[in-house]
């Protein structure tokens, strides 16, 4: 299985450069008005409509496929968890019998506490 993820992480990086580069090269919103006057002679390669639409679909595929690589990248982080924590790894967990002692003995502990005025923490030499 290491090797299955080290290949979508490969994919995930190269997708996510690719992904900067075609926002990069498209052309924005207002490059309408600059083509009118003798800018876009230089997109005939990609036909009459220009490369807006051939990268706006490249873009949305490689979005797509980044999506999937980080949704399986969390599914393999969260096994990678579970297998850990069935390693013995120790896991911190609450104790639910605390909150119904503090309920039970709050003010008979407050009481013992101020009363003895000694302290459970280490004296500082």
């Amino acid at each position: 299985m290491d090797w299955v993820e080290t290949l979508i992480v490969v994919v995930h990086v190269v997708i996510a450069v690719a992904l900067v580069g075609l926002v990069l090269i498209q052309q924005g919103k207002g490059a309408d008005a600059g083509a009118a006057f003798g800018g876009g002679a230089s997109q005939t390669v990609f036909g009459s409509q220009g490369s807006g639409s051939f990268l706006t679909r490249v873009t949305a595929m490689l979005a797509v496929v980044f999506f999937v690589t980080s949704f399986s990248l969390a599914v393999f982080a969260k096994q990678r968890a579970e297998v850990a924590g069935e390693a013995g790894i120790p896991v911190v967990e609450e104790s639910r019998q605390a909150p119904a002692q503090d309920a039970a003995g709050n003010e008979g502990s407050a009481e013992s506490e101020a009363g003895s005025g000694e302290s459970e923490l280490p004296d500082l030499e």
